[in-house]
């Protein structure tokens, strides 16, 4: 078969068939964790079959007997994301050859449960086992091989106890130890197990002391110039803490300001910090010196200004970002944020419109092939400190409205520096073009150019329309003059007219004694809502007031009983 051909040749997991195990039989599975290899029962012979050669294993529904199935990588199907580089390039390499036979699945029954089962956990481990081996690999590979480290024997060590290594040596557990500055590098060692992390100063391209003022931890950090391995995982920044004060300590239980022992707490804590501090800052003078000495000069400790630290989200959450003399980072947070500014080119603030609250800023490196970093929700505030401490880093920066989609942009950028115009002022044609990363601001410019543009057309017709309107105005006064003279001549006629007719005194006798009365009604009708209602179940006040009513119709109007049955009423006129 196939899988056997390349068992012998590609993956070589037995030379000979002497080096088969001795439980290797033909009337059963046999699975080699050393060896990597699954013996399969064909024709009453073991064959071996490498585990990468294996896509999956499975166990059907059974029903009287019990079934195993594997299923092996073949040319015409989808291999996956976890097939094994070399499978897959065995599986193109014969893709098209006809010479070959492949084997695609192999389905064995069993009335007794108990050996497939076995079998079917056994090859899942090694599967699973295979594959963190290839990964660890591959991540090897690509570390750069470091110097041995030279111990310091002819003078005191330096040496920082009861510190956390971050990240640990194991998955779920913290690793403590003490941390020592040899000759040419430094050395962790973990304090139960033993184990140990070796930081050489050749591989340190930034050294960071952070003293804890508000934070609850005092660190030290080390960014790399080679990632290094620290148990499976492949990092490039490591730093070594110490808590000041438990993370998780409950800070909801609210005591009294004078209470001697909130106040004997508090000054201890301070103690504690000013203490740590000093230790840790004589740690990194000690171990300054002692690299010096034997001509490390690259190691030398920043610490972070905090009078221009601002928040912003480099990751997924909000943390507290500063800046360095040389770095921008964030090293309280897990995973630390550190950026070296002299590798960033230019810098880019998104979404800069007038009432935004926030803004993103985007970090674009000299290495175009790298992606750049974006700093989301920047509060609108810091722009300004942000651009000053820019100028002093020597960086150009330029302002957008719009987030731009950065993975596009930077393959176009790659193609004007290949094409050699990216930096010209003009294009093929001869005409002007922004230089450079200038291009990025191009959209605001052109939205003013419109809005000055809809601005002057929009002067030009107002002053067509105000032209208009004077030239229609100077009309109308010329019409309203006639039109106010003959106004002028009716009005007069008609006061003549009135004054020559007037009313007589009976007339205006009779219309002013209906508006007095009309006058009282609503006089009377208020007093009577402002004053408060009698409570009666026998007997109710109407008070009606008639105007200009025949006795006769005044008695007809309350010919019923007021009130109800029983009821006797009075009429107030």
């Amino acid at each position: 078969a196939e899988e056997e051909g390349l068992g012998a040749e590609d993956f070589s997991a037995y030379r000979t068939s002497e080096e088969f195990p001795y439980e290797a039989k033909g009337s059963a599975l046999h699975v080699d964790m050393e060896r990597e290899a699954v013996f399969l029962p064909i024709g009453g012979q073991p064959v071996p079959f490498h585990i990468s050669t294996i896509k999956n294993v499975m166990m059907p529904d059974p029903d009287k007997a019990t079934y195993l199935r594997l299923n092996f990588y073949t040319p015409g199907q989808a291999l996956g994301k976890d097939a094994p580089a070399q499978m897959a390039a065995v599986v193109a390499k014969h893709k098209q050859s006809e010479d070959i036979a492949f084997i695609r699945e192999f389905t064995f029954r069993s009335m007794s449960s108990t050996g497939l089962t076995q079998a079917f956990r056994l090859i899942q481990e090694l599967r699973k086992r295979a594959k963190a081996k290839a990964l660890k690999e591959d991540m090897e590979a690509e570390l750069v091989v470091q110097a041995k480290l030279v111990r310091l024997k002819d003078a005191r060590v330096p040496r920082l106890a009861d510190i956390e290594m971050r990240p640990a040596l194991g998955a779920g557990r913290k690793s403590k130890g003490t941390l020592d500055a040899h000759t040419n590098g430094l050395r962790f060692t973990g304090g139960k197990t033993g184990e140990h992390v070796d930081v050489m100063y050749a591989n340190v391209k930034h050294a960071f002391f952070q003293p804890c003022h508000s934070d609850h931890i005092v660190l030290v950090h080390f960014n790399l110039h080679n990632p290094i391995m620290i148990g499976k995982k492949k990092v490039s920044d490591v730093q070594f803490i110490t808590e000041v004060v438990e993370a998780s300590e409950d800070v909801g239980s609210r005591g009294s300001v004078y209470d001697p022992d909130e106040i004997e707490s508090e000054q201890r804590e301070r103690k504690m910090r000013k203490a740590l501090n000093r230790k840790f800052q004589e740690y990194t003078a000690k171990v300054e010196e002692v690299a010096k000495r034997f001509n490390f000069t690259n190691v030398e400790f920043d610490i972070p200004y905090r009078d221009l630290a601002f928040q912003g989200t480099p990751n997924r959450e909000m943390v507290t970002l500063q800046p360095t003399v040389h770095c921008l980072v964030n090293l309280t947070e897990t995973p630390p944020f550190v950026v070296t500014m002299r590798e960033v080119e230019h810098v880019h603030f998104e979404r800069c419109q007038v009432g935004s609250k926030n803004f993103d800023m985007v970090l674009i490196f000299k290495n175009y092939d790298l992606p750049p970093k974006m700093v989301s929700a920047v509060d609108m505030a810091q722009m300004d400190d942000m651009q000053e401490w820019l100028t002093q880093q020597d960086i150009t920066y330029t302002l957008g409205t719009i987030s731009l989609n950065w993975k596009g942009m930077m393959d176009m950028v790659r193609g004007f520096v290949a094409d050699g115009i990216f930096w010209e002022d003009e294009d093929e044609d001869g005409n002007p073009r922004p230089p450079g990363w200038q291009f990025l601001s191009v959209d605001d410019d052109d939205d003013d150019d419109e809005e000055g543009g809809e601005e002057d057309s929009g002067e030009e017709e107002y002053q067509a329309q105000s032209e208009e309107s004077s030239e229609e105005e100077e009309e109308d006064e010329e019409e309203d003059e006639s039109f106010d003279e003959e106004d002028e001549e009716s009005d007069y006629d008609e006061e003549e007219e009135d004054e020559a007719e007037g009313q007589d005194w009976e007339e205006l006798e009779r219309e002013a004694k209906v508006a007095d009365k009309q006058r009282d009604q609503f006089e009377a009708e208020e007093d009577a809502k402002a004053r408060p209602a009698k409570k009666s179940k026998t007997s109710a006040e109407v008070r009606v007031f008639f105007v200009d009513m025949p006795q006769s119709r005044k008695r007809a109007c309350f010919d019923g009983n007021i009130g109800g049955p029983g009821a006797t009423g009075r009429i107030s006129t």
